[in-house]
């Protein structure tokens, strides 16, 4: 209770170890004093809902912030506040999936790059232009399928000017895991294609090699159709243009394989 001193003058309440004041008259406390989640009182529990999903997702992963009855909008919305992993620090903004939200196909990489990360969309950087090439090479329409990532911020390093790509650590790829498993929940996909080793390794296994692995179709309960190939990003590292043609072959013999699945299911 509060009280009057001699003057009149209103006493705070006297607040024990492990707690502190939300409101002059609402002591709240913790119930351990390393505990992350707020008691939070009545009168700001609603206001600030979303800030303490946020707070929550910081000791953990990204479940927290997944809204109830998920669309892709609305995982889109949430992620933009996402601060389940340090990566929100560095990256310019989150970069979520993308694409037909009839989807059949759901094609995944590892993560955002420079341009991605500006533009704020997935695979609009050179990789995404050679995704795309391939894509119109095996008879795959873009807009019929959607893209996305395993982490939605771009990890990276600098060096001069640039920032150059840094592979996401297993503690960022579990963090930001949820978002991709929402995403998959919502558009339930016939198809899937893990593009390179940390997607398919993130969602096959880390025993996965997709160099012994790749064009071949796996049992997964992911997706009735599930298949792992190199990353497009790989092909743009390719030593010569001999190598780099040889490995654009392959890939595009990768997807053809993926849109005979596809051209099944219509």
């Amino acid at each position: 209770m509060l009280g009057e001193g001699p003057k009149g003058a209103i006493q705070k309440p006297a607040v024990s170890p492990g707690c502190f004041a939300l409101e002059v008259n609402r002591p709240t406390c913790l119930s351990r004093p390393d505990e992350s989640a707020l008691i939070m009182t009545p009168r700001f529990a609603g206001k600030t809902a979303a800030s303490a999903r946020a707070r929550e997702a910081k000791f953990g992963n990204a479940a927290p912030l997944i809204p109830p009855r998920p669309t892709i909008k609305k995982l889109q919305e949430a992620a933009g506040d996402c601060r389940a992993c340090p990566l929100w620090k560095t990256g310019t903004q989150t970069v979520f999936g993308e694409g037909s939200r009839r989807a059949r196909v759901i094609f995944v990489g590892e993560q955002p790059g420079n341009d991605e990360d500006l533009a704020g969309k997935p695979f609009v950087g050179p990789a995404g232009k050679l995704l795309d090439k391939a894509l119109v090479e095996a008879g795959i329409q873009r807009d019929e399928v959607y893209v996305t990532n395993t982490v939605k911020h771009f990890k990276w390093e600098p060096k001069g000017k640039r920032r150059l790509h840094k592979k996401p650590s297993g503690r960022e790829i579990a963090a930001c895991r949820p978002w991709l498993e929402a995403e998959l929940e919502v558009l339930k996909p016939k198809v899937l294609v893990c593009l390179g080793a940390t997607a398919a390794q993130a969602l096959l296994g880390k025993e996965f090699r997709v160099s012994q692995q790749r064009g071949e179709f796996v049992e997964s309960p992911l997706a009735d159709h599930v298949v792992a190939t190199v990353h497009p990003s790989s092909i743009l590292r390719a030593p010569d243009d001999e190598t780099r043609h040889a490995e654009m072959a392959r890939f595009i013999e990768d997807l053809k394989k993926v849109a005979k699945v596809i051209h099944g299911l219509r």
